[in-house]
């Protein structure tokens, strides 16, 4: 079936062409010259299928002897790389094992420079060589084995300081002064313990590196040693070392002085220094007085005129009264010096009663001081000490300012009573003597009667 249909369809193509071209043996022609081409086509076409088949066997026979090539290759790369691997975990080993030592060095290392970079950073030496310690900073923060210059810096770095510490010098320096005006001085150093200009004492800033003049200074026989030192060249001086390397300095501008120790004692602080001046004034009174008395009676007894004394006045009544008998003149006596007393021993009781009240003013102020804590704790809790250091501060202040008052008007009335006891001792022993002076001559009157 499939033949007819070609056949049929051929005959009709072939019967078109031939209309076409006319006639049949210009179409055999034709046909015969297409076959020819399409033939000679084709047998290019395979020349050419078969020299590429030739051409892929040789390059796969070409690439099979280059894939051996390779894959021996590999194996020898394989295994030298196992070697080597085996090579460099036993380099690993032994260098693991050489280097632990270096390891530790290196940690000690490091917290060796820290613990130097602490040092430099708030010595006294920075302020005068202010960039010594960069190789220490990157020292401290490497990660790696420390070189030996790197060892010998820090090594010469610490027998720097160790020298400097032992040196006097002086060197100019930008001071930040206690008015905040930043101002060029030369200033001494002094090891690394102090810094003065001026006569002033210097502080060290370890932030800006920057030495600045508190506003509190020591007292003035030390800065007047600093004054010294700064004049000279040479010599052994005198003059204050702070251990501490400017924390003590520091205190001196937390220190209150007298005017604020007196403020924090409140108002119970100021009855006491009341307390304190009658105290000495009447101490002073009592004192001038009895010293007066005192030599006027020293002056009576070189001579028998009574005079205006304690021990003048008994002579009068014992001259007065020379026909009485002897006790009633021990009686006279003994009302001239009741007569007597009163002036020796006015004010002692009142300088008593001030040394006794002074400590239980004081006892007041901790009381009045301990109530104000307790209040301050109750507003704003214990979290924050200085809502508390009012109430502390008069508690202990007035404790003390008690104390100081009491202690010495007790040794005052002490002293003074002892004073007053001697010339009221004198006066009876006068007295006494005055009356056996009466017997005595009472006794001859009998006789030469």
């Amino acid at each position: 079936m499939k033949i007819i249909v070609f056949i049929i369809t051929l005959l009709t193509s072939v019967s078109l062409y031939a209309e076409q071209h006319k006639t049949l043996d210009d179409l055999l022609d034709q046909v015969k010259s297409e076959l020819a081409k399409e033939e000679k086509q084709h047998l290019a076409r395979e020349e050419k299928f078969k020299s590429a088949r030739d051409q892929q066997a040789a390059m796969l026979e070409k690439a099979l002897q280059e894939l051996q090539q390779q894959q021996t290759r590999s194996e020898n790369l394989r295994s030298s790389y196992d070697d080597n691997e085996r090579t460099i975990e036993a380099q690993r080993a032994l260098l693991r094992q050489r280097a632990g030592s270096l390891g530790e060095l290196h940690g000690v290392v490091r917290q060796i420079a820290s613990d130097v970079d602490t040092i430099i950073d708030t010595s006294l030496v920075s302020a005068q060589y202010p960039e010594r310690d960069v190789a220490l900073d990157e020292l401290k923060e490497s990660k790696e084995l420390p070189s030996i210059d790197h060892l010998k810096e820090l090594w010469l770095l610490v027998l720097e300081e160790m020298n400097e510490s032992s040196r006097v010098v002086r060197f100019p320096a930008s001071i930040i002064t206690n008015t905040g005006d930043e101002v060029e001085r030369e200033v001494t150093r002094v090891g690394v313990f102090n810094a003065v200009a001026d006569g002033r004492f210097l502080r060290f800033l370890i932030e800006s590196k920057k030495l600045i003049e508190p506003a509190g200074q020591p007292p003035l026989r030390l800065q007047n040693m600093a004054a010294e030192l700064e004049k000279t060249s040479e010599g052994i001086h005198p003059f204050p070392v702070d251990p501490t390397r400017g924390a003590r300095l520091a205190l001196y501008i937390l220190e209150p002085d007298l005017k604020q120790r007196v403020q924090q004692g409140g108002l119970v602080g100021y009855i006491i220094i009341a307390v304190a001046i009658i105290g000495v004034l009447i101490a002073l009174e009592r004192f001038i007085i009895l010293l007066l008395m005192e030599r006027k009676v020293s002056r009576q007894l070189k001579t028998r005129t009574p005079g205006d004394n304690p021990l003048g006045r008994i002579m009068q009544v014992y001259e007065d009264n020379p026909d009485v008998d002897t006790e009633t003149l021990e009686y006279k006596l003994d009302e001239a010096i009741l007569k007597e007393l009163p002036g020796l021993q006015r004010g002692l009781g009142a300088l008593s009663l001030l040394a006794a009240i002074a400590p239980l003013l004081g006892l007041l102020g901790t009381v009045v001081g301990i109530i104000e804590t307790f209040q301050s704790i109750t507003l704003f809790g214990t979290g924050d000490p200085r809502a508390m250091s009012d109430g502390i501060s008069q508690a202990l202040v007035t404790t003390v300012m008690g104390l100081v008052v009491a202690i010495p008007l007790l040794l005052m009335h002490s002293f003074l009573s002892s004073r007053s006891n001697r010339m009221t001792h004198l006066l009876d022993e006068k007295s006494k003597s005055f009356v056996a002076l009466l017997a005595e001559i009472n006794r001859l009157r009998s006789a030469n009667a």
